[in-house]
């Protein structure tokens, strides 16, 4: 077992095309050696907004605070504190700030995740 405090726990631009404001913790990554699943914190800074983008595996998002919506070909869905979402594998998809305040989400994929 591992036990961590999210604020040791270094946080990151993400620095990709189509992505704005965004930052991201590892807070379970490659260096910890999960067995199946990487844990990532997101914060998306007002305005802020992921890449328009689809990968070959499914993703579950715990919305942990703020506003926001996810983009996706079936249309826009709202996302506030308490949302879940599950983006099935090659979907294409995007969130997006639309509040005052930080979005803050969890995300979690599969160990085998290409990133």
């Amino acid at each position: 077992m591992k036990v961590k405090q999210v604020r040791e726990v270094a946080a990151q631009d993400v620095e990709v095309d189509g992505a704005e404001g965004v930052r991201i913790q590892w807070l379970f990554g490659k260096d910890d050696a999960p067995e199946n699943f990487y844990m990532r914190l997101f914060e998306l800074a007002p305005g802020g907004h992921t890449p328009r983008h689809g990968h070959p595996w499914e993703h579950e998002v715990y919305i942990l605070e703020g506003e926001g919506i996810v983009a996706s070909t079936a249309g826009d869905q709202p996302l506030t504190a308490q949302s879940v979402v599950h983006v099935p594998a090659g979907e294409v998809h995007q969130f997006r700030n639309t509040g005052r305040a930080p979005l803050k989400f969890l995300c979690l994929v599969p160990k085998t995740a290409d990133y």
